[in-house]
């Protein structure tokens, strides 16, 4: 007899095969070059063993805050989760199948009303209302490291969760570089496009990667 798979299990599977940086990584830090048109921004950053981040050398304070916020979204991603503590009081059940074979998981019991879709063993889309903004993410493309996957090429769209009314629209493209076993961004491309169709791309390129020491 063959065991039936829940959409718990196959969520899991697929929340689990996320790649994260595990119990001995060491930090890292990066020299960061940021080009927006004919602005360039130079600075440096760091991620430390806890977690924590750490910018330096960005003398506008706006673009400091925004470096900073980005590596919080970076570490996020690669934290390791538990799959219990962060789902457990969830219920899932399976909806639609789209097109592409991407299968609708549909949740009960998350505070941010969120859904997704996985393909095979990946999430690829994730649907999430937080505070005045609902956001969906698709992931186009991602990175096989042998550890788990990462999402290299996605798109965000952002709406008013009251009226539907579109906020913008975000295209990102990454670039990882593994180093001693630990996969770092070393470039990050986002194409901003607000709601009348003026488009802004940003280049983030990390270089000079080093795990940190003891």
């Amino acid at each position: 007899m063959t065991a039936t798979i829940t959409a718990q299990d196959a969520f899991q599977a697929a929340y689990e095969n996320r790649y994260t940086w595990d119990e001995n990584f060491p930090g890292y830090r990066a020299h960061l070059t940021i080009a927006q048109g004919d602005e360039r921004y130079q600075g440096d950053v760091e991620v430390k063993a806890d977690y924590s981040v750490e910018v330096t050398g960005f003398e506008d304070e706006t673009v400091k805050e925004s470096v900073y916020n980005q590596l919080r979204d970076i570490v996020t991603h690669r934290k390791q989760g538990n799959f219990e503590k962060s789902h457990g009081k969830n219920q899932f059940s399976f909806g639609e199948t789209d097109p592409t074979g991407a299968i609708e998981i549909e949740v009960k019991g998350d505070a941010m009303g969120s859904n997704y879709k996985i393909r095979g063993t990946e999430i690829c889309q994730v649907s999430r209302v937080m505070g005045p903004m609902a956001f969906t993410i698709n992931t186009e493309e991602s990175l096989d490291t042998g550890k788990g996957y990462i999402s290299v090429k996605y798109h965000a769209i952002f709406r008013n969760p009251k009226n539907n009314e579109l906020k913008g629209k975000r295209n990102f493209q990454e670039t990882y570089t593994e180093l001693e076993g630990y996969y770092l961004p070393s470039q990050q491309t986002v194409e901003a496009i607000n709601p009348g169709g003026e488009t802004t791309t940003t280049d983030f390129t990390f270089t000079d990667l080093e795990l940190l020491g003891e």
